[in-house]
Order: C-alpha cells, then sequence, then structure tokens
C-alpha cells in the first residue's frame, strides 16, 4: 500500500502542476475582431510579445485625434456571485478611462470621430479565475498530496486572468489599421469564495493601455 500512497501523487502530477501563459490560443478568439489569420506574434515597445497585425501602409502621422469608442464585452458576459454585474462594469470603465489617459498624452482626445481621428476600438473578451498551479518547491509525495487536497477544496489562491481584443481603425474611411489581442493576469485571490473585483485588474489594464500608447509612439517615429 505504501507505494501506492507514492505513486498515486506522481500520477496526478500532470494534471495539478501546470504552466500559465498569457498568449491567448486561437480557440479562444472571440470573434470580435474581422481577421485573425493575420495576426503574428511581435514585440510591443515595452518588450512584451503580443499577437498583433498593423497595416504595412500605416502612417500614423496623418492622425492628430484619437476617439476612444466605449469599451464593450465581447460576448457579453453573465454576473454571478464571483464577478458580480458591479465589477464587470467598473472593469469595462476603467479600460475606457485608462485608454483615453494614455492616448491623451499624444493625441487629442475627441467625442466623435473625423477624417484626422484614430479610433481605438477595445473589448474584454474574457474575465475569469482559477486555482494556481503547484509551485516547483511543493513537487514533493507528501507536499503533492496536501497541496492536490488543497486545490479540490479551492483553499489555494486563485489566479484572475482577463483577456482584450482591439482595432485601430481610420477615422476618415474606417479601414482597419491594425488589431491586438492579448491576455493578462491581475492580482491573485485568496480562495475560491473570494469575490473579484476591479481593482484587482487595474493594474493589467494599465499596464495595456500604456502598451498601445508606446506602440503607437515608437511606430509614429518611423514615417
Amino acid at each position: 500500500m505504501k507505494k501506492y500512497a507514492v505513486l498515486v501523487p506522481l500520477l496526478v502530477l500532470p494534471l495539478l502542476f501546470g504552466c500559465s501563459s498569457n498568449k491567448v490560443a486561437p480557440e479562444d478568439y472571440s470573434g470580435f475582431l474581422g481577421d485573425y489569420s493575420r495576426l503574428t506574434e511581435q514585440e510591443n515597445a515595452s518588450g512584451t510579445k503580443v499577437q498583433a497585425w498593423i497595416d504595412p501602409n500605416l502612417n500614423l502621422t496623418r492622425y492628430t485625434s484619437v476617439y476612444i469608442e466605449p469599451t464593450q464585452y465581447f460576448p457579453k458576459p453573465n454576473p454571478t456571485d464571483k464577478i458580480s454585474q458591479q465589477t464587470l462594469d467598473q472593469i469595462s470603465a476603467y479600460y475606457n478611462q485608462v485608454l483615453k489617459r494614455e492616448f491623451g498624452q499624444v493625441l487629442r482626445v475627441v467625442d466623435q470621430p473625423v477624417t484626422d481621428t484614430l479610433v481605438v476600438r477595445a473589448a474584454i473578451t474574457g474575465v475569469s479565475s482559477h486555482t494556481q498551479s503547484l509551485h516547483a518547491y511543493e513537487v514533493i509525495p507528501i507536499a503533492l498530496i496536501a497541496a492536490g487536497v488543497s486545490t479540490a477544496t479551492g483553499i489555494r489562491d486563485q489566479d484572475t486572468v482577463i483577456a482584450t481584443e482591439a482595432a485601430f481603425i481610420d477615422g476618415g474611411n474606417s479601414k482597419v489599421v491594425a488589431e491586438v489581442v492579448r491576455k493578462g493576469t491581475g492580482h491573485p485571490l485568496e480562495n475560491s469564495s473570494q469575490a473579484l473585483t476591479a481593482n484587482d485588474l487595474k493594474g493589467v489594464l494599465d499596464g495595456w493601455a500604456k502598451d498601445m500608447r508606446l506602440s503607437y509612439t515608437k511606430l509614429r517615429t518611423l514615417k
């Protein structure tokens, strides 16, 4: 019986010990963007790898203003005890706010697009939390059994995850000039019973908006 006590945790190791990634898998694309086939892995201005596409003929110097469309959810989520409607509303409102804040540093923010306007159309395509994978120091038989029980009972920390897809559009002709797909991990929750709040994801949204602004600035100087 003793050898089975050791064997069982080793058999469940692949189920409990995983790796996290901020790359969005094709099967998780929401359908918000029109064409995913042209996305490639690129390094943005901050050095982060993202899935993106940029029109090779894009000339950002023609834009003197930016219009941030109200951030939407796609598909529309159903609120739960874990993620309330109030939290969902706060997340989308904050994303909209930080996009205006960052782009406002390099372009004039307007209330409606005109011919010289770059339109930012962003969607939140997923918000969730899930039990964290085991860490390397936990992969010993006795600790693994304890960690496995903790995982099953919801005691372990919960990763918070959010995903976005964004299109950048010429305000004059409505042509899409760039697209990006990203996923990020926010502040962890203590257990599966703790509700997610907007504050848990604000750091991710801040980073996304800043990266967009830095990438815009970098691309503009290339033309």
